[in-house]
């Protein structure tokens, strides 16, 4: 029998993940007179997408990148991460309050004025204003660590969070996680009034650019949607599932970081693909990416590819530059593997490629103060659903996560259900321990292989959707999770956790397959065969999806 650790940990505010939103969440609840705990399934120094750095933080400085409020929502919701099915008013919050974090940051220690001044370029339009500020994000998370256990933050590394406790009102009461230190896991209960749920990006839902390679991604590898699935079987909405998002970089080597490379995408010819920039511009980088997701499949397709990043005619000055910002953004390894096999960016185009879909912006609702439809769970960063700005959105939405929650938690007391005993823990328990006990059980990389086998063969984006695809993945998908607790055997607690990662993986795969059927419709990435149109009637409409009594039930919504 897996073992409960007898000591239950108790806090006005608990945050799941310690990427970048939690770290802000857990310092503004503090800050807020809240008792806070982290519980991090890595380690908060080195965890979460922003782990190795960033260069580019989405925000609006007044009089300095535009000249008011509204021109810069006008940029940030035509750019890559502004554009699409989210609501304005969180947008438009997020960008008011983005310049106090900037400067809180680099108050903090986070030089966010690498050059001297407010530096903008990058993932921009010719002639237009820009949104993107340039930074040296490469110490972010030890300085935001620094700055969370200053304010007496308690941090729980190697202990990822598997469910959130509600009681028999629907109220969060707290949260049971899997302890990972020890080679032997334990279950660790924690008593708390509000929970900010922060565990980013679903990295492993779909084959990476290198099916055989698991950990091949451009996002954190441990990220894999487990607050998603938490805050679903808690009974929050998670809207925008069925909408598929990419991202891009070098083909077999996932990498974020695109508008850090200051080139031309360009065909073999080194003809310029896109009709922004044909000449590499150090304040524009090449946004055909951004707005054309699919250019690099289609170019493959009419057989004018591939499409590469062609920095040949960069001049030397900037390509100091951007090799800087690679370093800045955490794209070390991409350097020392260029180093390694002497590619000459002076003199060799570097193939670019599309990687399969994730899920930033794609996820749990919330309203403009963090909160969800479940009393007592906030959420911020990558796993927000109707709200999108990946680290800045993370950095700017966990702080007002984290001032909400302590305002509800300082003012409210605690419950004194008996946690140890309660069904949500039982009920894990008994799961870990069928997992642990099971001699000659599948593999835990099996389940994760063919949860990623059936999204993309019957919800990918290469292939067109349709009603009888995704029916048939669904029932694949539904019978391979239902079988999975039966099937699977874990000799330690890093594969217990694996296999966790891997069972709400599977969920998550069905509630896609689920809202992608009701979308009756094509719309960006989302492409069915047999509804091959856009319709108008759901412009701005959101589709949300809930668990009631075991079932989905999905609704629409108007954005806000």
């Amino acid at each position: 029998m897996v073992k409960i650790n007898e000591k239950i940990l108790e806090c006005d505010v608990l945050v799941v993940g310690g990427g970048i939103g939690g770290l802000m969440a857990a310092i503004a609840a503090a800050d807020g007179g809240a008792k806070v705990i982290v519980a991090e399934k890595s380690d908060t120094r080195r965890s979460g997408s922003g782990t190795t750095g960033n260069d580019h933080f989405n925000c609006y400085i007044p009089g300095v990148n535009t000249d008011s409020l509204d021109e810069c929502l006008k940029e940030f919701r035509q750019s890559m991460v502004g554009k699409g099915n989210y609501d304005v008013h969180i947008q438009r919050l997020f960008l008011d309050r983005s310049f106090e974090v900037v400067q809180d940051w680099h108050a903090w220690g986070i030089n966010m004025q690498p050059h001297g001044e407010w530096e903008f370029n990058g993932h921009a339009f010719p002639g237009r204003k820009r949104c993107f500020l340039k930074y040296d994000g490469r110490n972010q998370k030890a300085v935001l660590t620094n700055e969370a256990k200053k304010r007496g933050v308690v941090i729980e590394n190697k202990c990822p969070i598997r469910d959130f406790i509600v009681d028999d009102e629907g109220k969060i009461i707290g949260a049971v996680g899997i302890s990972i230190k020890e080679t032997t896991p334990e279950l660790k209960i924690f008593r708390a009034k509000a929970v900010v749920s922060c565990t980013g990006n679903t990295s492993r839902l779909y084959p990476s650019i290198t099916p055989p390679h698991l950990f091949n991604t451009a996002h954190c590898p441990n990220c894999s949607g487990n607050g998603r699935a938490a805050a679903y079987r808690a009974g929050a909405k998670l809207v925008n599932l069925e909408l598929p998002n990419t991202h891009a970089g070098p083909r077999y080597f996932e990498r974020c970081g695109k508008a850090t490379w200051i080139g031309v995408l360009s065909d073999p010819d080194g003809k310029a693909v896109g009709p922004f920039v044909t000449k590499p511009d150090k304040e524009l980088g090449d946004i055909t990416t951004d707005i054309w997701h699919g250019v690099f499949n289609d170019k493959f397709r009419d057989g004018t590819g591939p499409v590469y990043m062609n920095c040949t005619e960069t001049n030397p000055e900037d390509m100091e530059y951007m090799l800087w910002g690679l370093e800045c953004e955490g794209d070390t390894s991409v350097l020392e593997a260029m180093d390694r096999q002497e590619i000459d960016l002076k003199k060799h185009m570097v193939e670019f490629g599309q990687y399969n879909p994730m899920l930033i912006g794609r996820g749990i609702e919330i309203d403009a103060s963090g909160a969800t439809n479940v009393h007592g769970l906030y959420c911020a960063g990558d796993e927000v659903g109707n709200f999108r700005s990946d680290m800045a959105g993370a950095a700017v939405m966990g702080r007002i996560a984290g001032e909400s929650a302590a305002a509800q938690a300082t003012a409210e007391a605690f419950s004194d259900v008996d946690l140890e005993n309660h069904k949500t823990v039982k009920d894990l328990q008994a799961l870990c321990t069928a997992l642990m006990e099971r001699e000659n059980g599948d593999s835990w990389k099996e389940l994760n292989f063919a949860v990623q086998q059936i999204m993309n063969d019957y919800a990918g984006i290469i292939i067109p959707r349709s009603e009888n695809l995704l029916s048939t993945g669904l029932t694949y998908l539904t019978n391979l999770e239902a079988n999975a607790a039966d099937a699977i055997g874990c000799e330690d607690s890093h594969e217990l956790m694996r296999a966790m990662d891997a069972i709400d993986l599977a969920l998550l795969g069905k509630l896609i397959f689920v809202t992608a059927l009701e979308r009756k419709e094509s719309r960006g990435l989302h492409r069915r065969s047999d509804y091959t149109f856009t319709n108008p009637l759901l412009d701005d409409m959101m589709l949300t999806i809930r668990q009631e009594d075991g079932e989905p039930v999905l609704e629409w919504r108007k954005g806000q």
